[in-house]
């Protein structure tokens, strides 16, 4: 796959998101090469930037500003 950095994770099927390191360690160990736990981050929506192409392209708004992506 490719790098995946992420505050919350929100599985599919899923009704709330993942938002301790070690929730997602614990769900995903065999699926990710490493996790990095920085704390309690909350479950609001984040805002989401693709660079996948070169070019910033925001996804998704939500907490956090996007406008220098824009």
């Amino acid at each position: 796959g490719e790098p995946l950095l992420s505050s919350t994770l929100l599985l599919p099927d899923e009704e709330d998101p993942l938002t301790q390191g070690w929730e997602i360690k614990e769900r995903l160990e065999h699926e990710v090469d490493a996790v990095i736990d920085s704390g309690d981050c909350g479950a609001e929506p984040t805002t989401v930037i693709d660079y996948s192409s070169g070019v910033a392209e925001v996804v998704r708004r939500g907490t956090g500003d996007p406008s220098r992506f824009e």
